[in-house]
């Protein structure tokens, strides 16, 4: 059985009116075309749904039986119809944002609140993770956007864009001496100093071995693993020193910034996606609402130290 929209709306229309005419008018179509539907619609049933006595029109068993059913459908109908609208117009819908743990206190916190400000109807989850598990969540499909540290996805099929530039310094604890009394420090001075890494998994570990590596030696680690805070207090605490994001050491009064001599290291941070999948909505909504926090920030000054646009 095909009962279609548009013949269910004639047929109620006609059994709220009882009248062809009439209910022509409040469709806006001819009655030769509302006819025609409710024919349709009774060759599909099987059976009229209409008599004629005495010039009045009256439903039949089977009309009777189809008007409630046909009030349900159509209802439904008309609320999926606006919920998809709502969703257009990004006044519904879900964004699902992955991010570094570095990223979300000091831009997806303020971004997140410009956001629902300006669409309060979507729903956003947050996945908190390294650029790797990041990726795989958006290759899967259980992620929108993610911001990801690096320019090349360690995924096939994902679109990066290249957001921010991101200066590491050395970070070590701010009440013992100071690794050299010069303005930098080259990576190779760096060779017998004591490490504090960041778990596997997390970019800024990987990002420090292939740093000292490239400088041609490999890392003393004194103590492997955690997250970023718990690096930086495990170097607050004189355990080794680490490189970190100059923000982070900024931040903490507990640690020293001693920048690298150039070229100096970097980390870039981006935003990405997956390249074979339009974005929704809400995800493109999101991109557009991005670009404007960081226009914002870059004009009014307050990218965090060590930061710059790309």
């Amino acid at each position: 059985m095909d009962m279609r929209i548009q013949q269910l709306n004639a047929f109620l229309a006609v059994a709220q009116t009882r009248h062809f005419t009439q209910a022509a008018g409040n469709l806006g179509v001819t009655q030769p075309s509302l006819s025609k539907q409710i024919q349709a619609l009774e060759h599909e049933l099987g059976a009229p749904l209409f008599t004629r006595t005495r010039g009045r029109i009256e439903l039949t068993d089977i009309g009777h039986t189809l008007i409630g059913h046909a009030r349900r459908i159509t209802a439904a109908h008309e609320a999926a119809r606006a919920d998809i609208d709502d969703v257009l117009a990004v006044r519904a819908g879900r964004l699902r944002l992955g991010a570094t743990p570095s990223l979300c206190s000091w831009l997806i916190a303020p971004l997140l609140v410009r956001y629902a400000e300006a669409h309060p109807g979507v729903t956003v989850t947050l996945t908190e993770d390294g650029s790797g598990p990041l990726t795989e969540h958006l290759s899967a499909g259980d992620l929108d956007l993610a911001f990801t540290i690096g320019e090349t996805p360690t995924e096939t099929g994902l679109a990066v864009q290249p957001l921010l530039s991101e200066a590491l310094v050395v970070a070590s604890a701010a009440d013992q001496p100071p690794l050299t009394r010069q303005a930098y420090i080259g990576l190779p001075q760096l060779r017998e100093q004591p490490f504090v890494l960041p778990a596997h998994g997390y970019d800024l570990r990987n990002l420090t071995v292939t740093t000292c590596q490239d400088a041609g030696f490999t890392p003393i680690v004194t103590v492997d693993g955690g997250a970023t805070d718990a690096v930086a207090g495990l170097v607050e605490a004189g355990l080794g020193i680490a490189l970190l994001p100059a923000m982070i050491v900024a931040a903490n009064p507990g640690l020293r910034a001693t920048p690298l001599a150039p070229p100096g290291a970097s980390r870039t941070i981006a935003l990405t996606a997956r390249a074979d999948t339009p974005l929704t909505k809400a995800a493109n909504a999101f991109a557009g609402c991005l670009q404007t926090h960081l226009t914002d920030l870059h004009a009014w000054g307050r990218l965090p130290e060590g930061m710059s646009a790309i």
